[in-house]
């Protein structure tokens, strides 16, 4: 084995071991997964509008469905593989949320409905809504005082 002294050695060392990425062919599936979920959502989107429902309902069920469709795979275990060919793709959409909920609760379901399901839930995505509704709270917070004071 190579001695390592310095930070350059170990960087060359590391480098050396590190498989280079393709990242064109990244980038192209992942906007091409990432479009087609973006598709099937406009289409579901379309269809509703099509049976003459209004905009709150069409969005909300949209999103419904994806949120569906995402637990589906995942629970069948085809989103994982959609996820290890897209990378980014399958991650940023909203199915990709769902997924990043529904995939710890099936893993730990063998531990019961509490500590199993129950307490893995939110093992990837709690932190993020964590983040999202007080960061919400505070900017809600200071846009009243700005509001009210101007």
């Amino acid at each position: 084995m190579r001695k390592i002294e310095t930070k350059k050695d170990y960087q060359k060392y590391v480098d050396e071991k590190t498989p280079n990425s393709p990242i064109g062919k990244n980038i192209l599936k992942a906007f091409i997964v990432g479009g087609i979920i973006c598709l099937i959502g406009q289409w579901i989107s379309d269809g509703l509008r099509a049976m003459d429902l209004d905009d709150k309902t069409v969005s909300s069920v949209t999103s419904i469905s994806l949120i569906f469709i995402g637990i589906f795979l995942t629970a069948i275990n085809v989103y994982n593989r959609i996820g290890k060919f897209a990378g980014a793709g399958s991650i940023v959409p909203i199915t990709g949320f769902a997924n990043s909920i529904a995939s710890p609760a099936i893993e730990f379901k063998s531990e019961g409905l509490v500590l199993g399901v129950g307490a893995k839930l939110f093992q990837i995505a709690g932190p993020v809504l964590v983040y999202g509704i007080s960061t919400s709270i505070v900017l809600g917070i200071i846009y009243y005082f700005v509001s009210t004071a101007g």
